[in-house]
């Protein structure tokens, strides 16, 4: 018998308890559509991550005061101070720009009647060289408006958009930022959205208005961050030695008890690529859960299976039937039920995928999960291979039945 013939003698068989085969099709379809459709938002997730983070610049390096050390009291925070020696070209020939800054969560903002509640960055001149931000229309904060105090602000586009329906034609526009006013001097370019939040949710003011009217700061030089740029990509690790070598010897810390962190490009994106994973991998093993289940109802049907034919493979054994053609006719049956299963499953994974990247896409997410070839040919071989393991007990029971006894079986 050829194996087309027992590919149609098995779809026969399936067909005769269609609403059982499409029971038993659907838990495979179940695990395979999970474990595509975890896959492919993993991977959009991951490239969701890194893809915002390189967007910031290969060569930017951020400085954080260090608060986990033994001794609290003994943690010096950054300062104006250390970003001026970061910036000093003689003493950091690696660096480039350098910016320090001050941030507020949760700060709320209203203007005609509306509020939002936003991301506030105390910043100065150089850091819209140092993140590459433009300004849409309008003008940058200057350093005028920094030894003043100046009572002005960039609005992100979301902001604009919730308080004024529109981020156009603003300049001039006056806002309430934690109920004190403020002049729009400009609206910053559309940045758009990224895995760690819109980076258009977002307002803009002078450090120092930012540290003595809505942070309210107490220490006059103290900033929250320093962001440096190193001179190219390959320049960082020399940036890096540079920067901490400085601040070791502001700081006058010891070798291994530093009080600031210096991270660059790099290490987010490890540390991103190593949660993902993570979280992928997690959620993979949920997903494969469901084909293991999948698996054993595959198994628990074809057992039926060949109690009720029981009769009928006596009749094939008794008319010349071998062994092996009894194993090899419940084997395809099984790994058909797998791979139709398969199949289905793939294709409603990658239409998941497909329909939550367009939503992504809709509401401006820089999400977009993808299906590789790999996942695909991987769901596959394992759903083709669950039917065979599933099938294999089955098959050899059915071919293992004595003729004689199999014909007298009611």
């Amino acid at each position: 018998m050829s194996l087309l013939q027992i590919i149609i003698e098995a779809l026969e068989s399936l067909g005769a308890n269609k609403l059982r085969s499409v029971l038993t099709v659907l838990g495979i379809v179940i695990g395979v559509f999970a474990v595509i459709a975890m896959l492919a938002f993993g991977q959009g997730a991951q490239d969701s991550i890194t893809g915002t983070i390189s967007g910031i610049g290969t060569n930017l390096l951020f400085i954080f005061t260090d608060n986990q050390q033994g001794n609290v009291r003994t943690v010096r925070p950054l300062t104006v101070q250390d970003a001026q020696a970061i910036d000093d070209p003689f003493l950091v020939p690696h660096v480039s720009e350098v910016a320090a800054f001050l941030q507020g969560s949760n700060i709320l903002v209203a203007a005609g009647g509306e509020k939002a509640t936003t991301t506030l960055a105390g910043i100065t001149p150089e850091y819209f060289k140092v993140r590459n931000f433009k300004v849409a229309e309008g003008e940058e904060i200057t350093e005028e408006h920094l030894l003043g105090r100046a009572s002005v602000v960039l609005l992100g586009v979301e902001v604009a958009d919730k308080l004024f329906d529109r981020h156009e034609g603003l300049v001039g526009e006056m806002v309430r930022i934690e109920g004190q006013p403020f002049r729009v001097i400009g609206i910053m370019e559309k940045k758009g959205g990224s895995a760690f939040g819109s980076q258009d949710d977002v307002i803009m003011i002078p450090m120092t208005t930012a540290r003595t009217r809505i942070l309210r700061r107490s220490t006059v030089n103290r900033v929250d961050a320093v962001m440096a740029q190193a001179v190219d990509a390959e320049s960082v690790p020399l940036a890096t030695n540079e920067i901490t070598a400085i601040l070791q010897a502001r700081h006058r810390t010891g070798i291994g008890a530093n009080d600031f962190t210096v991270l660059s490009q790099a290490d987010f994106l490890q540390t991103a690529a190593t949660v993902t994973g993570v979280l992928t991998l997690f959620l993979l093993l949920i997903a494969a859960v469901s084909l293991v289940v999948g698996g054993v109802g595959i198994m628990n049907i074809m057992l039926v299976s060949v109690t009720e034919r029981t009769r009928e493979i006596g009749l094939r054994k008794a008319l010349g039937a071998r062994k092996r053609d009894i194993l090899v006719q419940f084997l395809v049956e099984s790994s058909l039920l797998s791979l139709i299963g398969g199949l289905i499953g793939i294709f409603l994974g990658w239409l998941s995928a497909f329909s939550v990247g367009q939503i992504a896409a809709a509401n401006n997410i820089a999400f977009i999960p993808t299906v590789g070839l790999w996942p695909i040919l991987l769901a596959t071989f394992v759903s083709t291979l669950i039917g065979l393991l599933s099938g294999m007990y089955p098959a050899y029971r059915a071919a293992n039945l004595q003729p004689v006894e199999a014909l007298r079986s009611e």
